[in-house]
């Protein structure tokens, strides 16, 4: 794979976050960090990206935010995923998988003769 960052097509940022915030409450780097390292650092979420997403995803109810203390002792946000964000969740992620596999579907395909 290559080192090169990439940039996400419209909308998987939020299902990335709420896939993020699955397994636990995270707070906004922590988020941004997760994504980076299992992306296997080609995913690189900026703070310009992030906090108006976070943001977007609790004004429609599918997390919520609770200040607390981060493991460096600093006051931050967690974001904990809601059940209506477990249920997009589900939605977005099968809608994901379909997408991918038409597009992995169309590249796969034989050209078409001229």
């Amino acid at each position: 794979m290559s080192d090169e960052q990439i940039d996400l097509p419209q909308g998987t940022l939020d299902l990335l976050i709420l896939k993020t915030l699955a397994l636990e409450p995270r707070h906004g780097w922590a988020i941004s960090e997760r994504l980076h390292q299992i992306s296997s650092a080609t995913l690189r979420i900026r703070q310009g990206s992030l906090y108006p997403a976070l943001h977007r995803l609790e004004t429609r109810g599918w997390i919520d935010a609770e200040w607390g203390t981060s493991e460096n002792n600093r006051r931050a946000k967690f974001y904990t995923l809601t059940v209506k964000g477990r249920a997009q969740l589900r939605v977005e992620a099968e809608t994901w998988a379909r997408f991918a596999h038409a597009v992995f579907a169309a590249l796969e395909a034989p050209p078409t003769p001229a």
